[in-house]
């Protein structure tokens, strides 16, 4: 009987520790993404993070941040102008991303992502896109909101496409201002599930206000 107990008892220990290892790696990586500034330093994160999702096999959190990375990295290459690089970062996002949404349904965090990957796609070319991945886009973005509708990264993602969009297609400067300060607003009081959980947003959605023409 007393084996029996320890044995448990080691088992335990074992899978405490387990878990606190992946949540150490995990919180270490996730620290770096925000301090990343160069393409390959979010390659090489997208590589961490997907190795640590192939150890664990069950977690879908090192995959969206493999994802995130990368379209992290798609963002750098759209403000450099190297507009022919995105459909292969967004296809590079696409295979994280897909192992992530097998792993959870229904999540939210997940549609944001994918949202964002249509978007990188649609601007190669957003006139010829717009009907196809601009509403693949949009699509992605309504079904996060009807799962999380006070999630700010939802309103930041409406703030970026109303602020950028042209006046006559439908944008505004002065309404995406009010929806990037709407999503602040949402930051104050919105906390995530774990300390592994998506908490990013925040910084520029105070940029655009504080820099507001």
């Amino acid at each position: 009987m007393k084996k029996l107990f320890l044995a448990a008892l080691l088992a335990i220990s074992v899978s405490t520790f387990a878990q606190t290892s992946y949540e150490k790696a995990m919180i270490d990586k996730i620290a770096q993404v925000e301090q990343q500034k160069k393409s390959d330093e979010f390659t090489a994160l997208t590589n961490d993070f997907t190795r640590i999702g192939d150890k664990e096999k069950n977690q879908w959190l090192p995959y969206y941040y493999a994802a995130f990375t990368n379209i992290q990295k798609g963002r750098i290459a759209m403000r450099e102008g190297k507009m022919t690089e995105l459909d292969a970062i967004a296809a590079e996002a696409q295979k994280p991303l897909d192992l992530a949404m097998g792993l959870s349904k229904d999540n939210a965090e997940l549609l944001i992502l994918q949202k964002m990957i249509h978007s990188l796609k649609m601007m190669v070319d957003p006139q010829s896109r717009f009907m196809s991945e601009g509403m693949l886009a949009a699509d992605a973005l309504s079904k996060a909101e009807k799962l999380d509708s006070e999630n700010p990264r939802i309103t930041l993602l409406k703030a970026e496409d109303t602020y950028y969009t042209p006046e006559q297609f439908g944008g505004s400067k002065t309404k995406g201002l009010e929806l990037f300060q709407k999503s602040l607003d949402q930051f104050k009081v919105y906390k995530p599930k774990t300390a592994l959980d998506p908490n990013w947003g925040k910084a520029e959605a105070e940029y655009f206000l504080a820099n507001k023409p």
